[in-house]
């Protein structure tokens, strides 16, 4: 099974239906059906809850979304050495760094993220949602879509 990272961008897009939130349904889709492992990096969590209660004003309801999306991802631990290896990173903005860092570290494929050129010289391969798409879905059978 393929192991995915999903950036907080992909998420953003599913939970707030912005943007490209079809095809970010469509990859949360593939983790709940368990074609794809989806994992998402621990950092990313507290900055998720962040955005969810600014956006929705609901504390229940964000903890609800966090529950769920913690029983469908694995959470990624960020450990000291990644941190500090993320500072080595050819990536500039540290936050992706750790992502990259994190998610190689873990054995990760894939990350799926809208910023790609903050990835351009990730150690772990990143796909946009149509493009991790297209790859992801082309051995399915069309009953399986």
């Amino acid at each position: 099974m393929v192991k995915t990272t999903i950036d907080l961008n992909v998420l953003l897009d599913f939970l707030n239906q912005r943007n490209d939130h079809v095809q970010a349904a469509k990859i949360i889709d593939l983790c709940a059906k368990k074609i794809v492992k989806g994992c998402l990096c621990a950092h990313e969590v507290t900055t998720l809850a962040y955005f969810l209660l600014k956006s929705n004003n609901d504390t229940e309801k964000v903890k609800n979304i966090l529950m769920d999306l913690l029983d469908l991802l694995e959470v990624i631990p960020v450990t000291g050495d990644v941190l500090r290896d993320a500072l080595h990173s050819r990536i500039k903005d540290y936050e992706d760094a750790v992502i990259e860092e994190s998610s190689y570290k873990h054995g990760v494929d894939y990350i799926i993220t809208r910023n790609l050129d903050d990835f351009k010289h990730s150690k772990v391969k990143a796909f946009s949602p149509a493009e991790f798409l297209k790859i992801a879905l082309l051995p399915l059978p069309e009953s399986e879509l």
